[in-house]
């Protein structure tokens, strides 16, 4: 009886590893520069803070960002991904209906609602062609119009069963990767200062996760007016390499 207990113990703790290495492999994937969604293609109104010089180094970059993720689009994107985890994961439709609404009407420009919108649909479309699952259907099924990346993000990952808390940390990372990536061309900034970048951000990125997993969605609200009004300078600016 020992033994059999003992070789039950250890399949039921195979098939939770198997399940966590698959969801990981999974959460990787999403969340890497690779995944087809564009983000290369959007600076998220850095190109302007670059061309006045809001931005000019490595601690201005940082603190730049710092404030996007605490008190602007960090925070807030990272909270309609948190919403759109529990919606899916609750099978409430009302719910993820609510959330992918606020999430388009939250955008302060042109360009930034281009930018999520894009990304977003090009996720859900990229995700259920190559990693399908059944719970992703609610995201078509209670919306019909554009998708926010925050949301798909939100949405696959609990269709897949990858953790809340996990799932809102990588999405607010690759959030930070991407922009320190535009920086690093823009600024320009080497390869080394984007690394010191993003190691300065961890903690913020941490904080940023934790308290957009608290917040209720009529709860949300901006304070990066400066990273909202250069989104929509950059809609006039006179060369640009980017789409926002």
């Amino acid at each position: 009886m020992p033994m059999v207990m003992a070789i039950t113990t250890a399949t039921t703790t195979s098939m939770a590893e198997t399940a966590a290495a698959a969801a990981l492999y999974r959460l990787l994937a999403w969340m890497s520069p690779a995944y087809p969604v564009g983000a290369f293609s959007y600076s998220h109104g850095l190109e302007w803070a670059v061309e006045t010089g809001d931005i000019t180094d490595l601690k201005s970059l940082v603190g730049w960002l710092t404030v996007v993720l605490e008190e602007g689009s960090g925070v807030a994107d990272a909270t309609f991904c948190a919403h759109a985890h529990r919606a899916v994961s609750a099978g409430d439709a009302a719910a993820l209906a609510a959330v992918a609404e606020l999430a388009l009407a939250f955008q302060p420009s042109k360009e930034r609602r281009l930018e999520t919108t894009a990304q977003g649909n090009a996720f859900m479309a990229a995700t259920e062609a190559a990693w399908p699952a059944a719970p992703l259907a609610l995201v078509r099924g209670a919306w019909d119009g554009p998708v926010a990346y925050p949301v798909a993000v939100g949405a696959a990952t609990a269709a897949h069963g990858i953790a809340e808390a996990t799932a809102v940390h990588a999405f607010l990372h690759a959030v930070a990767a991407n922009l320190i990536s535009a920086a690093v061309r823009l600024v320009p900034l080497g390869q080394t200062d984007g690394q010191r970048a993003l190691a300065a951000l961890e903690p913020v990125v941490g904080a940023t996760a934790g308290v957009a997993r608290s917040l209720a969605l009529d709860a949300i609200g901006g304070h990066a007016l400066r990273s909202d009004l250069a989104s929509m300078r950059h809609e006039t600016q006179y060369t640009r390499l980017f789409r926002s």
